[in-house]
């Protein structure tokens, strides 16, 4: 059955669909950077709500800023912007289709349609989920006001090419109108998003007129929130499983039987009331940030640079590597869980052990490749601050060091096997040169200060960087992880 409104009454019986009137519903939010995440999680929150009763006037607008988003908007518009959402649970599977997205704006250079739709007096948040190295901010933490996106939007603030300046051109014309101010939203896995989306937002305005950015930074609010759920890229595999289910969905998404939201509660034109739908609203985000991106989302990355060179194809697979796997264990147990705190009702140790039960779930093929994806920032944002603290701590940083040996190894592009690790990463020809460089001279992977900064100026963690990265090169993954578990 071709998923349209038309069809949703002939959907086969089991699947769940929206009890709501669309035609009824109105625009309140607009989400820029509508991926499979966004759609398995904060639309989702949202749908709950409608199926409730609520929220009616809260609908999405979904947006892209890049040509490439282009395709994912035909994808949708197609199909009345319904998503087929299959939970993977090793018990069983379930689908149900969502509804909270109603459109899914115009992609023209200058971002003009976008620009409009934020401009309605009816929006009151602008959500993203741009990724963690979307938002334009240096090794250092500052705002990087010299990229080059950002010199253009800076010189065109009225043909913006970010998200961001369609954000600061929109909130210009709503300051000039009286329309007022609206919530900006991050759904990125960044500790104090919504502080980062300020930085550069304020920062952006700052550049072209001094006195929007004060407005903004006065009448704007920002709130922080922590977002969970593994939720896989979909390929022909997915596109498949909803036809077998007879939903014939041309973006269906595959996602785990596990989310969790926390989110700061400043809202500044008002919300939905997701907590009805099991959102944690908290005035303290940040000890539940630090303790998801630190030991789930580092995890991740503990687990995905050792696995690419080992050709092991999934998170679930590492996780049924008896090498991979324990050296996931040790690291995190070592290096990661000392620095987080417990939040209520969840001690880190605990987590660690529900994180080490998701990503073995067999039924969520979550590809390493993705997990990998985008390391420069990856490993800037989640694992390095970790790897800070132990220095800061004198507390054990050799299985930091060795996962940081590791993506070195990794972005070399070559697995053991011989196949070809393909780019995978912004930076990515200029990661290869430095690790091809670093297999003569480790040194010179952390003279990438714009990842590394001052870090390698610490004796302790370049020393052990080097002697595992040699080790790396000479004696292979298996028998230097093999020496780490047993050190």
């Amino acid at each position: 059955m071709k998923l349209s409104n038309a069809t949703l009454g002939s959907l086969p019986e089991g699947i769940k669909r929206p009890t709501y009137d669309r035609t009824a519903l109105t625009p309140g939010i607009v989400h820029i950077g509508l991926g499979n995440f966004h759609r398995a999680h904060q639309a989702w929150y949202l749908h709950q709500l409608m199926q409730l009763g609520h929220a009616q006037d809260w609908a999405i607008l979904g947006a892209g800023v890049r040509p490439y988003d282009a395709a994912m908007r035909d994808r949708l518009k197609a199909q009345d912007c319904l998503t087929t959402l299959i939970e993977l649970d090793p018990k069983g599977q379930s689908a149900e289709v969502t509804g909270s997205m109603i459109d899914y704006i115009e992609i023209v250079e200058g971002n003009r349609p976008l620009i409009d739709a934020m401009t309605r007096e009816e929006i009151c948040i602008v959500a993203l989920t741009v990724t963690e190295g979307g938002y334009y901010v240096t090794a250092n933490g500052d705002f990087d006001e010299a990229h080059a996106d950002i010199l253009h939007d800076a010189a065109n603030p009225d043909t913006p090419r970010t998200a961001f300046g369609a954000i600061v051109c929109a909130l210009k014309a709503r300051k000039d109108a009286g329309t007022g101010p609206f919530t900006l939203q991050s759904c990125d896995n960044l500790q104090g998003n919504g502080d980062i989306l300020r930085q550069t937002v304020v920062g952006l305005a700052r550049l072209s007129d001094r006195n929007l950015a004060a407005w903004i930074e006065e009448s704007c609010t920002f709130p922080n929130s922590m977002v969970d759920c593994i939720v896989p890229a979909t390929g022909a595999k997915e596109v498949s499983l909803a036809k077998e289910l007879g939903i014939d969905d041309a973006a269906p998404v595959t996602h785990e039987n596990f989310r969790q939201w926390v989110i700061e509660d400043s809202f500044c034109a008002g919300r939905p009331e997701w907590e009805l739908a099991g959102a944690t609203f908290t005035d303290d985000v940040h000890i539940y940030e630090a303790m998801k991106i630190r030991i789930l989302n580092a995890g991740h990355q503990v687990l995905a640079n050792a696995a690419e060179i080992l050709s092991l194809p999934t998170i679930a697979s590492c996780m049924q590597d008896e090498d991979v796997s324990a050296f996931f264990a040790k690291v995190e147990a070592e290096c990661i869980v000392p620095y987080v705190h417990p939040v209520p009702g969840m001690a880190p140790t605990e987590y660690a052990d529900l994180i080490a039960r998701r990503f073995a779930n067999p039924m969520i093929h979550d590809t390493t490749r993705r997990v990998a994806f985008d390391g420069s920032s990856r490993h800037t944002g989640f694992l390095l601050p970790i790897l800070r603290d132990a220095i800061a701590a004198r507390g054990s940083i050799e299985g930091l060091s060795l996962v940081e040996a590791l993506w070195a190894r990794m972005c070399s592009g070559q697995r053991e096997d011989g196949t070809v690790i393909e780019p995978n990463d912004p930076m990515w020809e200029a990661l290869t040169e430095a690790a091809m460089k670093a297999n003569e001279d480790p040194a010179h992977w952390l003279e990438q200060h714009q990842i590394y900064g001052d870090l390698a100026l610490h004796g302790s963690f370049s020393e052990s960087f080097a002697k595992w990265l040699n080790m790396l090169w000479r004696d292979g993954t298996r028998a230097t992880l093999n020496v780490y578990l047993a050190s």
